[in-house]
């Protein structure tokens, strides 16, 4: 699982140039990556930036931007900002597609369901992949994610003992994990250094519902460490 950060292209350049290394090997995207933008607008210009990114090539993608900002579009404008995130996973298996919090939890708060509908809709018909979504309020998103026709949707959200940044507290969100039909994937379990690791994964995966934990990691010993501990209490 990773960002759309200008380094991730070079990862994904090296898994192309190797495939018999990685037999199977999936990324899971999560866009977008608004700094990556705001950089290249200060380092190419704007007609650089827009040449960058652009999927389809410069002109095409002046033709589908101009006409969706005539028409007022903005559904096409944001498909158009997916496609050009997915440029640098091509022929590598993307089987679901995130959409960050910053974005899911903006629309969530306008009250914004449509472009949640469109987006997956997009992934789904242009990539094969499935649509998830990160945020900070996993039961008002699943309200609003049921509202746009998403059924049974990948949520990844906060999930851990002490309840940080779980908006709406801890027994709402175990209320939502028993009653509501979705596959929610947990980051943020230890609590940014709050909970002990042993302690913290004991938590989550006393949650039957949890289908996925999502951790960063330092360095390899770390990952193996926390894979292992997570593996010996599932």
């Amino acid at each position: 699982m990773c960002t759309t950060h200008d380094r991730v292209e070079e990862i994904c350049d090296h898994f192309r140039a190797h495939p018999e290394k990685y037999p199977g090997y999936q990324f899971f995207p999560c866009m977008p990556y608004a700094h990556k933008y705001a950089n290249a607008v200060t380092d190419l210009g704007m007609l650089g930036a827009a040449k960058k990114f652009a999927p389809g090539g410069l002109f095409g993608a002046a033709f589908r931007g101009g006409k969706a900002m005539a028409t007022g579009n903005f559904l096409e404008l944001m498909k158009m900002l997916v496609d050009a995130e997915m440029k640098m996973f091509g022929d590598l298996q993307t089987p679901v597609i995130f959409l960050q919090n910053v974005t899911v939890d903006l629309l969530l708060g306008l009250g914004m369901q449509e472009p949640l509908a469109a987006f997956a809709e997009h992934v789904r018909s242009r990539y094969g992949a499935e649509p998830g979504f990160i945020t900070m309020n996993l039961p008002r998103l699943l309200d609003m994610l049921e509202a746009a026709g998403i059924e049974n949707p990948i949520v990844c959200s906060n999930i851990n003992k002490i309840g940080f940044r779980m908006c709406g507290g801890i027994e709402l969100y175990e209320k939502t994990l028993r009653e509501r039909r979705f596959r929610p994937i947990a980051m943020s379990i230890l609590a940014s250094g709050g909970i002990r690791p042993k302690e913290a994964v004991e938590y989550v995966c006393g949650i039957r519902q949890v289908e996925s934990i999502v951790f960063g990691a330092s360095s390899r010993p770390h990952i193996q460490q926390t894979k292992e501990l997570i593996d010996s209490m599932s």
